[in-house]
């Protein structure tokens, strides 16, 4: 009988004395199965199969797979760290089994081979178990911090010509930075030629940053688009005051956000209306 033939026929009791290793992680199958969809019994059987027949490749790939599901639901790695080390342990013990109920005998050469071996496809394990889970947990994070910036910067095609951007809250050194960024790639992506910019959301501008913010007016005037500052506050204009910093020759300003719309929306139609009206005119003649 082979290993492997050993391992699937004993199933039960190596689980048992894997148990019985993993104390802490006991208590948690059910509920690992639960969040994650993960079976820990039913993998630690592949992982023993992959490493009693040296596949290498399988090992990798599992150890892959096993670190994306496992970042996925954010569990713990302790556990995870703990069940290796109790399957290491436990194959070990099975393996001793083995080479009783076959009648073996001690060969040394054979097993050191066999412990550098298994104990190096386990350690692989591990070692693509841990790459995965911290390459997949940064690439979550990073998505996350992607949309938490999106969202912090809330762009809003009211024509295809006239977008709102609604600041709210504080509005610091990272945030001011995001804000520039997504602003003149949108204006240029979305060819915006009005952006109404609302800041009655806005808590509190330091000074830095009110003087980095008239620079993106700056960019947004030389990206071919008229900046519209709507919702001033009164603290923020006293403060602007106070610092020499004015913004209406960078931006037409307007009270509220609702008289900026009726505004330009009016304009536009009106253009729209002038353009058919010439169109037409032009037909006739």
């Amino acid at each position: 009988m082979s290993v492997k033939d050993f391992l699937i026929q004993n199933r039960k009791p190596f689980e048992e004395r894997l148990l019985n290793e993993a104390v802490n992680v006991r208590d948690k199958i059910e509920e690992i199965r639960v969040i994650g969809n993960i079976n820990l019994l039913e993998n630690a059987l592949k992982i023993v199969l992959y490493v009693v027949e040296g596949q290498k490749d399988e090992v990798v790939a599992f150890a892959k797979k096993e670190g994306i599901a496992w970042a996925n639901f954010s569990l713990t790695l302790a556990f995870k760290l703990e069940w290796v080390q109790a399957i290491r342990r436990t194959l070990w013990v099975a393996l001793h089994d083995y080479e009783l109920l076959s009648g073996m005998d001690v060969d040394r050469e054979r097993f050191y081979k066999t412990e550098s071996n298994i104990n190096a496809l386990i350690d692989e394990f591990l070692n693509g178990f841990f790459i995965s889970y911290s390459k997949y947990k940064d690439e979550l994070i990073e998505a996350q911090r992607e949309m938490v910036e999106n969202l912090s910067v809330p762009i809003i095609p009211v024509t295809p010509s006239v977008c709102i951007l609604p600041l709210i809250g504080e509005i610091d050194a990272s945030r001011v930075t995001t804000i520039e960024e997504k602003v003149l790639m949108e204006i240029g992506r979305l060819r915006i030629r009005t952006l109404i910019m609302d800041l009655s959301g806005i808590l509190e501008m330091e000074s830095n940053i009110a003087t980095n913010f008239l620079k993106l007016l700056d960019g947004i005037g030389m990206m071919g688009c008229t900046p519209v500052i709507t919702g001033l506050r009164p603290e923020t204009v006293r403060n602007m005051m106070a610092q020499d910093l004015i913004f209406d020759n960078k931006a037409e300003i307007k009270g509220t956000l609702q008289q900026a719309l009726d505004e330009y929306l009016v304009n536009q139609r009106l253009e729209q209306n002038n353009s058919a009206s010439a169109l037409n005119l032009n037909k006739s003649v």
